[in-house]
Order: C-alpha cells, then structure tokens, then sequence
C-alpha cells in the first residue's frame, strides 16, 4: 500500500479504535481501519492517510474479504468488542451472551488467523489485543463479559506460546475504566446509565488507551510487553473505586 509498515485496527469506527488509529498514524504506520461502520473509518482514514476497509468479526466472509485486501501487514491491533447487558447469571440473556463470544472471543480468533500469515511473513510481526480488566477479574452482574474477556485473553495468552520461534510480538492491553460509548452500547443507548458509570470519577480516555497501544507497538522488535493493565488513579480493582461525592 505504501512504504510505512501497515497497521491494521478493528473496531476502529470510533473509541479506542479511531484513537489507536490516529496515535499509529503519527507514529509513522500506514493504518487500515475495520469496522462495520466503513463511512465512519472512511473519513477517519482520510484525516490521517489511511485506508478505510469494511469489516464484520463476527462474519467469517467479512473477515475473509478484509484480509484479502490487506496484502501486508506489521501489526493488528484487535480492538473490536463490547459488553451488552449487565444482569445477573439467574436473568442473563443468550443473546446477549452470543454477541459477547461472538464479538469479542470469536471476532479476535477470526481476524488473527486471517492476519496471521501476513504478520509472520513481515519478518517483525506484532498482534495488540486489547481485552479488559474483566479479563482477569469478575464482578456481580458481569459474568456474561468478565467471561468473554476471559476467553479473550485466554486466546491471545496461549498464542504467546504457541508462536514462539516465530517473528511475532503479543502485547495484552488491560483497561479499567475508559469513557466512550462503551457503556452507551452496554446499556442499549440509555444515556443517563451510561453517564452514571463514571459519576464521580475521572476515567480513562480513549487517548490514553491509543498512546500505550502505540508505545508498545514502537519498542525495539526484541522487547514485548506481554501486559499492560492502565486503570484510572482513582480505580483500585473492577469492584473498587474511589469517587467524588
């Protein structure tokens, strides 16, 4: 595509992915953004010269097409996911559920076989996964999420493994609280339950996740940072916060 390495984010419509998208760019990576909502990363891709590429993780033919327009690749940073719902196990919904695994485990897994091959054929390869604190804590109410950024994790971590020997780097990115629409898409577009997440608190801003996304992907090829967990000053655990009266 050009002659600065090729980055290639999902989810990159808008939060944390625009973000990472932008923070890669300046970074000096020809960015290939993926999302379903291609006109939004269309005129993300056009600020920072980029390429925009319509991508669904959870449609195998999607992911497909994605790939095949992506010829080379350096680095993927696999943004997309999300949380929907927060009850209890005893009223939890299959759907809800469904599209968790479905985004988030089974969304990652596709696009990283995809992906894989160009990234080993790079020569200095590196897979981002940005999955959550969740992916290492539970909480009352969240088992549906806690257990798909488990499964997330679980996915990037045994890939570690399996592709020593390999020019590959894996870093794990481990959110606490970030303010996007995360909460908005969680609550199904209730404003008010999605302001009241972060009452009280100063969270983490999407920029904040991009400029250790892009840190850690400009490192010497010999160094991986296996994880980074970044949580607000005031967030001790998933469960645990401080906030302002």
């Amino acid at each position: 595509m050009t002659e600065r390495p090729t980055a290639v984010v999902t989810g990159a419509s808008s939060g944390i992915g625009a973000a990472t998208a932008r923070a890669l760019a300046k970074s000096g990576f020809h960015v290939v953004l993926g999302a379903r909502r291609v006109d939004r990363c269309a005129e993300i891709a056009a600020e920072i010269d980029g390429t925009a590429v319509r991508l669904d993780v959870t449609d195998n033919e999607s992911v497909d097409a994605f790939a095949a327009a992506v010829p080379d690749a350096k680095l993927l940073v696999n943004n997309a996911g999300g949380a929907k719902g927060l009850e209890p196990v005893a009223q939890a919904d299959e759907d809800d559920w469904r599209w968790m695994f479905e985004t988030n485990v089974l969304g990652t897994l596709r696009v990283t076989k995809a992906l894989l091959p160009a990234l080993i054929a790079s020569g200095d390869g590196h897979i981002v996964t940005v999955t959550s604190i969740a992916g290492v804590e539970i909480y009352d109410n969240g088992a549906g999420y806690t257990g798909a950024k488990h499964a997330q994790g679980v996915l990037h971590r045994t890939l570690r493994g399996e592709l020593l020997g390999q020019p590959v780097r894996l870093t794990e990115i481990l959110p606490g609280m970030v303010e996007t629409d995360f909460s908005l898409v969680r609550f199904d577009g209730d404003a008010q339950r999605a302001a009241d997440v972060y009452k009280g608190i100063t969270p983490l801003t999407a920029d904040d996740i991009a400029d250790v996304i892009a840190f850690a992907a400009t490192r010497p090829s010999n160094v991986n940072l296996d994880q980074i967990v970044v949580k607000p000053r005031a967030q001790a655990s998933a469960t645990r916060a401080y906030r302002e009266a």
